[in-house]
């Protein structure tokens, strides 16, 4: 018997479109599912690692080039409340007031967007947080999508100290630098409870573009973000 008898013979099991998009929908369910599981472990776990220190272990495989990673979870209580500060005033200036969105931010960003200016960037830190939990850096319509979804439920089961504590050891500050304690001894040698109100305005002026900045070549943004802490009171 030919192979093409035997393969006639065969009856190969027909897969509906709708059958594929049910599928499709019980993987992302159960997908977002355990996003939302993780998230409110976190409430009490710290994180073992993050999508974003697993992309730069891949991309540094890829390209063989030396990886050292540095990552110490530490309390809140132990990065100092300047340092703290200087991360809001730079990132999320509004992040006690709003519940995960920043819409005064977005209205403006999307505003600048038309005017044709260069956008603004207008996620919260726990929108940032989300992305570096479970979905890396890449940009996209449906990461953009999911994290969203995720957004309200960081902030209902974490609340703000324990969203500010993950978004402040998860972060990154360089390469394979990850948190505030290890910034602040690859930076200045100290430990984060020490970290004075300028050393964390130059710290928090690398979160933009951590792979690029360094703080001893931030000159103009630390005073940019020192001026944001005055007038919050800080």
């Amino acid at each position: 018997m030919s192979l093409r008898a035997i393969l006639a013979r065969i009856r190969l099991p027909k897969i509906s479109l709708r059958s594929s998009l049910l599928w499709l929908a019980v993987t992302v369910l159960a997908l977002w599912a355990l996003a939302a599981l993780l998230l409110l472990c976190f409430r009490w776990i710290d994180p073992p690692t993050t999508a974003v220190q697993a992309q730069r272990r891949l991309q540094s495989w890829i390209h063989q080039t030396p990886y050292q990673k540095r990552y110490r979870f530490v309390p809140l209580a132990q990065i100092s409340p300047d340092f703290q500060h200087a991360v809001i005033a730079a990132e999320d200036a509004r992040f006690y007031q709003h519940h995960g969105f920043d819409w005064h931010e977005i209205q403006i960003a999307a505003e600048d967007k038309l005017e044709g200016e260069r956008t603004r960037g207008a996620s919260t830190l726990t929108q940032q947080l989300v992305k570096n939990l479970f979905f890396g850096t890449g940009r996209s319509v449906l990461r953009k999508g999911a994290e969203a979804t995720l957004v309200p439920v960081a902030e209902l089961v974490l609340g703000k100290r324990r969203i500010l504590e993950l978004y402040l050891n998860i972060v990154e500050w360089g390469p394979g630098i990850y948190g505030a304690e290890a910034a602040s001894r690859v930076y200045y040698r100290i430990s984060a409870r020490k970290i004075d109100s300028e050393e964390g305005a130059h710290l928090a002026a690398v979160l933009p573009a951590p792979l690029k900045r360094r703080p001893e070549r931030m000159n103009h943004y630390p005073a940019i973000i020192l001026g944001r802490m005055r007038q919050m009171g800080w």
